[in-house]
């Protein structure tokens, strides 16, 4: 849609913004959505007409997020709290009361570093927007004021960024300027680049005045559901992200807000691969130059993919709002910390908290998957697995819930299905190494030692540091035969992992066969040193070289 302003409230109220698409346009997206389809050049009715009829015969995606073509809220309704405090007891009104407490201390913490306050009089310059839709399930909080078919990933069009390449590249030198370029923090699985907007003053400077003039009014045009004006807006967490062969990606995440953004800079020669994915879309990143910015829901999964060459600055921000309280998502993150304290009255504390979150939003499938990994870290592992059925069936292609369905089938057996599930999960996120392990792992119990040892090198190839993949390689090649191949695996498991007893047991063994007697004693007077064994290996590395 083109939006006839981006303006403050005296300019442009919700209820413009809102009938600029009107219901007709609305119900052919949804019957496009509703065969999982989206038509992102059409522009009118008879567009959208034209490819609904081009889409008659395909399959309609039955109760895709519990929503069927004729439902326009697909069933989330709105929670009514005094209800859920006369059904849950006072201690979850302890946690609603908790989580407004919270909410207000992390409102006024904002205000503190970044702008509160109303936005422009003035109109500013209108702004093409494409619009994609975030999948299955609305954003996890005030599910029920958003609408299928849920296009809430907002992207600039190509002619209408938000900032010039000039001006981003007045930015990037004023944080490199703060030493923003020599700063990193490891986030998930993988190291970044950058640092908090707090700690760059020139930069926070800049995105200070933006947020008043450009961001804040754009988010009210663009979220008019949730946001009623841009004056309850408050920036929760913003940093600037550098990403290079160093520190290339991050993991498949959601953010810690309702509504997140991320803001290019980089013009897109500077760097190759990088881009913002979404992963119920698949793996390709959206076009998004220097200048252009993406807004979005917090609750969907994304993330940065890798930059083999150059480098690739963004800012990212989470945006929490004044007026509205998160109570999903906090409910979840008081779930998590007490999860966090590794103990059985963590674990029920945890529980308590993932089922109110439910009792809230009965697809919060974050909700699901953070209890079913409590269940399974108890080892109630067919509850577990129902856990993590639902969450899948709610979002098939989230790679996190697929994986731990796969890990709570592999426990209770059911390698061959386990396998299956992996593979499922490998197909939407191939650059998961921990995955690529453990599909290692269970291959290895099916004695499928060429597609296991495929598996180890291609979490390899991501993670080269990884010691018990290096040393699982080499058992897998043993045991397929492939004595000669398999030294160099054992010999790297050894040095990334020297007082692995058996890593070195390994390594000698094999020489012995290759009639390396020499090499063969030297690793084997190490793995003596060390008690043979060493200390025990993980439960899930239960390939071992005498196997061979």
């Amino acid at each position: 849609i083109l939006l006839a302003c981006l303006v403050g409230p005296a300019a442009c109220s919700p209820d413009t913004a809102a009938a600029a698409e009107d219901d007709e346009v609305r119900a052919l997206k949804l019957k496009l959505w509703q065969k999982g389809k989206e038509c992102h050049e059409c522009r009118s009715v008879s567009d959208f007409e034209a490819a609904v009829a081009g889409a008659r015969f395909d399959p309609v995606w039955h109760l895709r997020g519990g929503c069927d073509e004729k439902e326009m809220h697909c069933g989330v309704h709105a929670p009514d709290l005094d209800m859920l405090v006369a059904k849950l007891g006072p201690a979850f009104g302890k946690a609603i009361d908790d989580n407004v407490a919270d909410h207000a201390k992390d409102c006024a913490k904002s205000c503190e570093t970044f702008y509160c306050g109303p936005g422009p009089k003035r109109t500013i310059e209108s702004t093409h927007f494409a619009n994609y839709s975030m999948g299955d399930v609305p954003p996890e909080d005030f599910s029920s004021a958003f609408r299928f078919p849920l296009d809430l990933i907002k992207v600039t069009g190509d002619a209408h960024p938000l900032f010039t390449r000039e001006e981003c590249a007045e930015v990037v030198a004023a944080a490199e300027s703060e030493d923003v370029h020599l700063n990193e923090y490891v986030s998930g699985k993988y190291k970044l680049g950058g640092d908090w907007m707090y700690n760059l003053p020139k930069t926070l400077e800049w995105f200070n005045r933006n947020l008043k003039e450009k961001i804040f009014p754009t988010l009210a045009v663009l979220f008019p559901e949730v946001i009623s004006g841009p004056e309850v807006l408050r920036a929760h967490s913003v940093a600037m992200l550098k990403y290079n062969n160093t520190h290339p990606r991050t993991d498949v995440h959601v953010d810690n807000g309702i509504i997140a953004l991320t803001l290019a800079l980089s013009p897109s020669e500077n760097y190759e691969g990088g881009g913002t994915f979404f992963e119920h879309m698949g793996d390709e990143p959206l076009p998004m130059d220097a200048g252009h910015a993406t807004f979005r829901p917090g609750s969907v999964r994304h993330g940065g993919h890798t930059v083999t060459r150059g480098e690739r600055y963004i800012i990212g921000a989470f945006i929490l709002i004044e007026d509205k309280v998160e109570h999903v998502r906090r409910l979840n993150g008081r779930g998590r910390d007490a999860r966090n304290r590794n103990t059985k009255e963590g674990n029920a504390e945890a529980m308590q908290y993932f089922s109110w979150g439910l009792e809230m939003n009965p697809t919060c499938v974050t909700c699901l998957k953070n209890w079913g990994e409590v269940l399974m870290a108890e080892e109630r592992y067919s509850e577990a697995e129902a856990k993590f059925r639902a969450a899948t069936d709610l979002t098939p292609r989230d790679s996190d819930g697929l994986y731990n369905l796969g890990g709570v089938l592999k426990a209770q057996g059911k390698v061959d299905e386990s396998i299956e599930t992996y593979y499922r999960s490998l197909e939407i996120n191939a650059d998961d190494w921990e995955l690529c392990y453990n599909l290692g792992v269970a291959l290895g119990d099916q004695q499928r030692f060429k597609e296991e040892a495929t598996m180890y090198k291609k979490a390899l190839a991501i993670n080269p540091k990884h010691a018990k993949a290096w040393g699982n390689l080499g058992i897998a090649l043993a045991s397929s035969g492939s004595l000669e191949e398999s030294v160099e695996p054992f010999t790297k498991a050894c040095e990334l992992e020297p007082t692995n007893g058996q890593a070195w047991h390994n390594l000698a063994k094999t020489l012995t066969f290759l009639k390396r007697g020499v090499e063969a004693d030297a690793a084997r007077a190490r793995a003596a040193a060390l008690g043979v064994g060493g200390a025990p290996r993980p439960v899930a590395v239960v390939n071992d070289v005498e196997d061979f």
